[in-house]
């Protein structure tokens, strides 16, 4: 980058008395609660701005004021080339160096010009220039200043209210209260105080919006910071909240310390902390659940105050099968199934409830599906599905897959009997197999689409019904793409990944092979 250099200038007087710049600027300041060095660069834009419209807007006219005495200097600047094509703004190296004989190409010289006058015109000019500015720099330190206080609660005062949405004033600014932030059956006044969460800031060319709420669930965990002394240092940790605004919510706590009962320090003497709060919320029936690094023992606290006879846990789907007495189906559903749904938020987990019977049922019906499966793949009777179900096995690639060892502890099953329902099991799958890759043939698949090793005739087909049929179509997918396709339980993203990758290096090869050849 050129260097620059400036001539050493006098400062120059303008209409308005220095000292008072300084007044201005730190009174400015002051009521809008904004840096003073930015109203001092306001002012200093007004001025050149009316400098400009006074000497010429083509020329490249500076203005600055000194931030210590208020001193005022204008001065023209040109910058420095081999070449001159506008005079205005440009010099020649030659006329430069009679003004400073150690100019050089890039260096910008200066040029006092004489103090100005603000007329009518350039007054108001400058005022709007300045006014400008200035709103643009309280907006900016506001946005600044609530963008770090996202997820606080603050105190706000009820301005008005427009088409069910809530103003609220903040002190030096705005926020608003939408209609979907307010709880139910919520009402206000111009006029009253209220708690409120900030949710969201966003910068806007009116100034920043600030979204506030008392439906958030950070809200009411919150509440329990300022009213509960333990969650504020730190000894109890809220890990989750669910909440149904208005009507109910849970909150998990945990505390590290075996000497506390977060659940008890949360509720307080007599409900006194956990009243503050339900007060705070218009009545929302808080159940404070104890967290537990065990998913089932957490599932099992959630869903209090229902009695669970048995969990049952699918990690891979993240969903868990609760089974309850009938006494107590209603119970854990809660009204309209507003119970398990907020469990289900609060733990993370898909919860289905089950009475006994209904699980008996299912699982019967599991068992013969089973049964069946085994009866027609592995061509055996009965007796001998129901033995293989009742140990476990619920698929014929499990029993492929087996140790001779897995089937000793079935009665009735000897190693000739086992070996012979492994290799039932491997001819299955292999026919099964073939079958999957003719399909895929007849429906247009590409030999070289067989490469990937990690791509089973299951996924293959699953490909092929997608139209996906070249490798090029492989390798046009994303690891994500891929595993949209045939099932994100399939494969990991990583496994994913290396398949895309490897179906694209033939890219890379061709490419090579073109340039050696060019």
């Amino acid at each position: 980058m050129a260097s620059k250099k400036l001539k050493t200038v006098e400062p120059i007087p303008v209409s308005q008395p220095r000292h008072e710049l300084l007044l201005v600027a730190d009174t400015v300041a002051r009521e809008k609660g904004i840096e003073r060095d930015e109203v001092l660069s306001a002012m200093e834009q007004a001025i050149q701005k009316a400098a400009r419209a006074k000497y010429g807007l083509e020329h490249d006219i500076q203005a600055t004021v000194d931030k210590t005495t208020g001193d005022v200097t204008i001065f023209k600047c040109m910058t420095v080339v081999e070449v001159v094509e506008n005079s205005l703004v440009e010099i020649s190296l030659e006329d430069a160096k009679i003004q400073d004989d150690s100019a050089a190409l890039g260096d910008v010289l200066s040029e006092t010009l004489p103090p100005i006058e603000f007329g009518r015109v350039a007054a108001q000019s400058a005022r709007q220039v300045i006014f400008q500015k200035v709103r643009d720099a309280e907006r900016a330190h506001q946005y600044a200043e609530f963008k770090n206080r996202i997820d606080e609660i603050v105190s706000a005062l009820v301005k008005r209210i427009e088409f069910g949405n809530v103003i609220l004033d903040l002190g030096r600014t705005e926020g608003i209260l939408r209609r979907e932030d307010i709880i139910p059956r919520e009402t206000f006044n111009s006029g009253d105080r209220i708690r409120v969460y900030i949710a969201d800031v966003r910068p806007e060319s009116r100034g920043p919006m600030i979204f506030l709420s008392r439906t958030h669930p950070q809200f009411m965990a919150k509440l329990f910071e300022q009213e509960v002394p333990e969650i504020y240092d730190g000894t109890i940790e809220i890990k989750s909240v669910a909440r149904d605004p208005g009507s109910r919510a849970k909150i998990a706590v945990y505390t590290a310390d075996p000497s506390i009962d977060p659940v008890g320090a949360c509720v307080g003497m007599r409900g006194s902390r956990v009243q503050a709060v339900v007060n705070e919320l218009q009545g929302e029936k808080v159940d404070i659940v104890p967290w537990s690094e065990n998913p089932a023992t957490f599932v099992v606290n959630a869903l209090a105050p229902a009695e669970i006879m048995k969990v049952v846990i699918d990690e891979d789907a993240k969903r868990v099968e609760v089974v309850v007495g009938e006494d107590q189906l209603s119970l854990a559903i809660g009204r309209r199934g507003q119970n398990v749904r907020l469990a289900s938020q609060l733990t993370g987990w898909n919860i289905d409830i089950l009475t006994e019977a209904n699980e008996a049922t299912r699982r019967a019906e599991e068992s013969a599906s089973r049964c069946q499966l085994f009866m027609n793949g592995l061509d055996v009777d009965d007796t001998i599905a129901q033995l293989l179900t009742g140990e476990g096995f619920t698929s014929i690639e499990e029993i492929a897959y087996a140790h001779l060892d897995d089937f000793s502890m079935i009665e009735g099953l000897d190693e000739e009997i086992s070996q012979e329902l492994k290799n039932r099991a491997v001819h299955y799958l292999e026919n099964r197999d073939q079958r999957l890759i003719d399909q895929c043939h007849e429906m247009g698949m590409s030999e070289d689409l067989t490469d990937s090793k990690e791509l089973t005739p299951e996924m293959l087909f699953k490909l092929v019904t997608k139209k996906i049929k070249t490798k090029d179509d492989l390798a046009e997918l994303s690891g994500d793409e891929l595993l949209d396709v045939i099932g994100n339980d399939a494969l990991s993203i990583e496994i994913a990944n290396k398949i895309i990758m490897a179906a694209r290096e033939h890219w890379f090869t061709n490419d090579a092979s073109s340039d050696g050849a060019a």
